[in-house]
């Protein structure tokens, strides 16, 4: 029974990723030229805002099914595993932690003015999202240099145990 209820499952997901991804590209064309006369008559017909409405639906669906899977499962090893809390706590805090050092690192000029002419016109805005751009920058080079870390840890630590 579980493997039938897995392959139904399956493939629900899989209809309704595949839905997502039509819905999407009908939504992404933007100006059709004439070629594309089908895309005029469906957003004369309102059927183009329906389409980004039932998108939008579907990714929340999808989102919402995804956090109360994970949810269940936490709960299931919280209750069955005993220092399984206690790992997953010290793991939320490390993430915390990276994305904190990374903000304090960040200045704000990370993006030159040209760029964020671009980006905004306001200042104060444009000069928060190159804050922002800057610390995702240096949480992907905290991560990185973490990943090589261990890599080179487990790899001398194995060497050494033979």
């Amino acid at each position: 029974m579980k493997e039938i209820t897995s392959k139904i499952v399956t493939y629900c997901g899989l209809a309704i990723a595949i839905l997502c991804m039509v819905l999407a590209i009908i939504f992404a064309m933007k100006n059709p030229g004439d070629e594309v006369k089908l895309l005029e008559d469906v957003r004369q017909g309102g059927l183009f805002d329906a389409t980004y409405w039932i998108l939008v639906g579907l990714i929340a669906v999808s989102i919402g099914a995804i956090l109360v899977f994970l949810i269940v499962k936490l709960a299931k090893r919280f209750a069955n595993e005993k220092g399984y809390l206690v790992k997953f706590l010290i793991i939320l805090g490390v993430c915390a932690a990276v994305v904190i050092v990374s903000l304090v690192l960040s200045t704000g000029t990370d993006v030159n003015e040209a760029n964020l002419a671009l980006i905004d016109e306001n200042v104060e805005s444009a000069t928060s999202i190159s804050k922002l751009i800057g610390a995702a920058c240096y949480m992907v080079y905290i991560l990185v240099a973490g990943a090589a870390i261990s890599i080179v840890y487990s790899e001398i630590a194995k060497s050494l145990k033979k």
